[in-house]
């Protein structure tokens, strides 16, 4: 990280939930909430709490000079499958070592990603 391109990560204080095709994909407590320069935040959902058996990860990779290399998983659930719709940094570089063990998704890709009560 550089000042002229921070990132910060942070608990994220609400349950979340990731549903495809009516079913969860995942559920936490304990997301953590990544800031990165001027785009969105995004949320990284901890892999004990997603349901690995609907997820395969695919031949998909990219390199973020910040994070590191990214692997990228396809869902299958409730009759639906979305291609690349979750990430992981599986090995991140040190400044957002947090991140490891931990998935992100794509919103466009997914049904739904909510604060739930």
């Amino acid at each position: 990280m550089t000042n002229a391109h921070p990132i910060t990560i942070t608990p994220h204080p609400h349950r979340v939930r990731v549903m495809l095709g009516g079913t969860v994909l995942a559920e936490t407590g304990r997301a953590l909430s990544l800031q990165e320069a001027s785009y969105p935040p995004v949320l990284y959902l901890p892999r004990d709490d997603v349901r690995a058996e609907l997820f395969a990860k695919t031949e998909r990779s990219t390199h973020c000079p910040y994070k590191g290399e990214a692997s990228y998983y396809t869902a299958r659930a409730g009759g639906e499958e979305r291609r690349d719709c979750a990430w992981s940094y599986e090995a991140p570089l040190p400044g957002v070592a947090a991140i490891a063990g931990h998935l992100a998704f794509y919103p466009d890709r997914v049904d739904s990603i909510a604060e739930i009560e």
